[in-house]
């Protein structure tokens, strides 16, 4: 079995688990469906369905799917990834993550929050993209920003991405942001916001830079510690589980 093959056996174990398991199996079938950029009609045209049956079980018009549906579904999202060159296994191929000392927490959502949500939940000041506010996230990340600067590699910052770019990254222990900046400048991969923590000389002025030039929202929490941080982000992390 090739790498992409155990990726993919694992993502779709992990995809279908979470269907199944979930209070709103529908809004969490959109979830994934969105992640993985396939429409409605694309997946339908996969299981040989009209997209009305797609749609009516992401609404809850439909009763919730039995574990048979969930499996070609999940099948459907993950061939149509690889149609496409299977950028979605590939980056998942990546990332073997699990918090530790350079990341502090990490969590993916069933139904996106929106970043002024997140914003209003970290006390944050927005410093760049103060229009993204309605823009869905579908997770976030928490890094100790100095030790991630001294033990990850190249390859192993991707994995602060988890399994989608469309989070927020939250640095901890910042000073004035540049070296977060410059990292998430030469990534392929782009969150939907960064979030500086512990700033308390103002942030650095290539770092505004830096995030217009990317178009990524930059925000600063004036939350006081990481714990409180941390416990903000998983209440909205508890209210996305719903």
């Amino acid at each position: 079995m090739s790498l992409n093959d155990s990726v993919r056996d694992m993502l779709a174990r992990r995809i279908a688990g979470e269907i199944v398991l979930s209070t709103s199996p529908g809004a969490t079938m959109r979830k994934w469906r969105s992640l993985l950029q396939a429409t409605q009609v694309e997946v339908a045209q996969e299981l040989e369905l009209s997209p009305s049956v797609i749609s009516d079980y992401e609404t809850g018009r439909r009763r919730s799917p039995g574990s048979g549906f969930i499996k070609r579904f999940v099948g459907a999202l993950l061939d149509i990834d690889e149609v496409r060159g299977g950028r979605y296994i590939q980056q998942m191929a990546r990332i073997t993550l699990t918090p530790g000392d350079v990341f502090l927490d990490i969590r993916e959502f069933v139904a996106p929050a929106t970043v002024g949500e997140i914003c209003k939940a970290l006390d944050c000041e927005i410093l760049v993209g103060e229009d993204s506010s309605d823009q869905d996230v579908y997770g976030y990340t928490v890094i100790d920003s100095l030790k991630a600067i001294q033990t990850l590699s190249g390859l192993d910052f991707y994995r602060i991405f988890g399994t989608t770019s469309e989070r927020a990254l939250v640095f901890v222990g910042v000073s004035r942001g540049r070296s977060p900046m410059i990292a998430v400048k030469i990534s392929p991969f782009k969150p939907r916001i960064i979030i500086l923590h512990g700033v308390h000389d103002g942030v650095d002025p290539l770092a505004v830079a830096l995030a217009k030039s990317e178009n990524i929202p930059l925000a600063i929490s004036r939350l006081p510690t990481q714990d409180d941080l941390v416990e903000a982000l998983l209440k909205v992390y508890r209210l996305t589980q719903k």
